[in-house]
């Protein structure tokens, strides 16, 4: 089973289905192709992480659509989250 989930192939980010350890490599399909990442740090499950590097004042995409803007330059296989997504209205 993959650990991430990609939602919509336009995303930069994609979702920890189960903890995703510091160093651990990830791969998905996008409609760049497929792109690979490793986990920055510590994702716990339920959390977003970058698949490529997003940077600051450009639009976090998740199912398709923007759901913030990072707040910060945030690097491929780093945690998205509240530290550097602002606008994010949702419950993580």
């Amino acid at each position: 089973m993959d650990k991430v989930l990609l939602i919509d192939p336009r995303d930069n980010v994609v979702t920890a289905l189960e903890p995703v350890t510091k160093g651990e490599r990830c791969m998905v399909r996008t409609d760049r192709g497929e792109e690979s990442f490793a986990a920055l740090q510590d994702i716990p499950m339920g959390h977003k992480l970058a698949v490529r590097a997003i940077p600051a004042g450009s639009a976090v995409i998740k199912y398709g659509s923007a759901i913030g803007d990072a707040t910060a330059d945030i690097a491929a296989g780093e945690h998205v989250h509240s530290h550097n997504l602002s606008g994010y209205r949702g419950r993580e």
